[in-house]
């Protein structure tokens, strides 16, 4: 008995338990729902998956079931980058653990309330679940903002290093207030929404409304909804891996205004989507442009820092070219953050940007099935990119050293990237291919994502299972980390 409540002291009141048990339900559902995905119908595979597990999937019901399913896998994401803020940021020990908990038990409901709902029958108690749960992750969500209210004494910067204001309060810890203020209010955009259910309001997936010439206040709301949440929660992903980097200096003070006015034009113009949506465009790619210097300060700065203290180990003041890129790759765990923002660039950003500029000259010529490629493989690259930066940085919590540390951090790296940039060519295609000509690409790229997306299953699968393993052990890291402080200890006045 005392063995189990050490183990439950582990994975439900650590930072690194939680996050372990967070990324192993992700995990779980991405491996079985994505059974039911287009390649494995044409496999067979879904149809044993769907009797055998007596899933019943309605056709008409199918948006539905993926609104349900892609909430689900984001509340637990937000639950991780929670579970990082409050490890790295000073807060006050009972905030930690209200915070946590809550979100914890919020996200479990979203989970054990929606998806049996919305695959195995329509049985309401458990859309009642998922409801409460969500309304629980936006009250833990509330009182984060609290905690991280940074115009308190105690947490005024002593060190210079890093941005302060006049007074000496903490610019980057003001960054992770407005971020989770636009985050907050950003969920409202889609609440509202959902609460015409039933009053004339059906679900829909963004991508198939795209050329509607005429959409309603709500429907606006949803799509600007999807748009604001995946963008703030690639900014948290950038400020919690700039706060794990130690980010200062003089690239700190330049990008931590850029990131709160950025996250918070972004925001703004997200919302006025809906009164002004020509408009609300322009608002919106100043306000990404400017969070993206901010994060290419943060690149900046930490390939220097990779570059300076891999020359440091090897004994070498000052290396030539080639020393300084075998030294920046010399911990593929800790360059390759960074390197997915620079690469998310090429896949998402630029991307997305070009096709909006060019949307009616263009894109709009095209058939609408080429077009929503575009809009689909646009929001899930940028999803799923985030996820492997956060697993990136859990890799180095958990501890992954040696030639495991070297393998992990590569085959994430390199096969993740060979996914993204193969879909990325896929969605584009129309841009360089005749249409008559298209089958070799299309057979090479969808090969190639299929690579590169089973390989990152396979290296997701080794961490959980060397991590979910310890936890047998008597005496694994596990005991040693239940022993810790919850949180990562940050100085309170730093």
């Amino acid at each position: 008995m005392q063995a189990l409540k050490q183990r439950f002291k582990f994975l439900f009141l650590s930072t690194k338990g939680l996050i372990l048990v967070g990324i192993a339900m992700c995990a779980l559902i991405s491996a079985f729902f994505g059974m039911l995905s287009g390649p494995m119908a044409d496999f067979g595979i879904k149809d044993v998956i769907v009797k055998f597990f007596g899933i019943k999937l309605i056709e008409a019901e199918r948006e539905g079931r993926l609104i349900i399913l892609y909430h689900s896998i984001a509340m637990i994401v937000v639950a991780i980058e929670t579970y990082m803020i409050t490890g790295l940021l000073a807060m006050k020990e009972n905030q930690r653990l209200f915070i946590n908990s809550t979100i914890t038990i919020g996200y479990w409901a979203v989970l054990f309330g929606g998806l049996p709902f919305a695959y195995w029958g329509h049985r309401w108690p458990f859309h009642g679940l998922y409801i409460a749960g969500l309304s629980l992750i936006f009250f833990a969500g509330c009182f984060l903002l609290y905690a991280l209210f940074p115009w308190q004494k105690e947490y005024k910067v002593k060190d210079k290093q890093y941005a302060h204001t006049r007074a000496g309060y903490s610019v980057e810890r003001i960054a992770f207030f407005v971020m989770a203020l636009a985050t907050l209010l950003s969920s409202l955009f889609g609440a509202i929404p959902g609460s015409y259910y039933g009053n004339g309001f059906e679900t829909f997936l963004a991508e198939n409304v795209v050329r509607e010439p005429h959409k309603t206040a709500l429907d606006l709301s949803v799509i600007g909804h999807l748009h604001i949440m995946l963008a703030l929660i690639a900014i948290a992903c950038c400020l919690i891996i700039g706060r794990w980097m130690d980010f200062k200096g003089i690239w700190h003070k330049l990008a931590m205004p850029l990131m709160i006015v950025g996250s918070f034009v972004l925001a703004m113009g997200t919302w006025l989507v809906v009164p002004f949506e020509t408009a609300a465009h322009f608002i919106i790619y100043g306000g990404s442009t400017l969070a993206m210097l901010g994060a290419l300060f943060l690149v900046i700065f930490s390939w220097c820092k990779l570059i300076r203290e891999g020359l440091e180990r090897k004994g070498i003041k000052k290396g030539n070219f080639f020393q300084a890129v075998a030294a920046l790759l010399s911990d593929p765990v800790k360059f390759g953050p960074t390197w997915q923002m620079v690469f998310m660039n090429f896949t998402v950003s630029f991307v997305g940007i070009f096709v909006a500029v060019k949307l009616d000259e263009i894109f709009r010529k095209w058939q609408f099935m080429d077009e929503r490629l575009i809009l689909t493989g646009h929001w899930h690259i940028l999803a799923t990119l985030t996820a492997t930066i956060l697993l990136l940085y859990y890799a180095d919590l958990a501890g992954i050293k040696g030639k495991a540390r070297q393998w992990f951090g590569w085959l994430l790296i390199i096969f993740s990237d060979l996914a993204f940039g193969s879909v990325t060519v896929y969605e584009m295609k129309r841009m360089f291919v005749e249409e008559s000509s298209q089958q070799p690409i299309i057979n090479t790229t969808t090969l190639l994502g299929d690579i590169g997306l089973v390989m990152v299953l396979v290296v997701l699968a080794a961490l959980m299972v060397w991590r979910l393993t310890d936890l047998f052990k008597k005496k694994g890291k596990w005991s040693k980390e239940s022993q810790e402080p919850i949180g990562i200890q940050v100085e309170v006045n730093k």
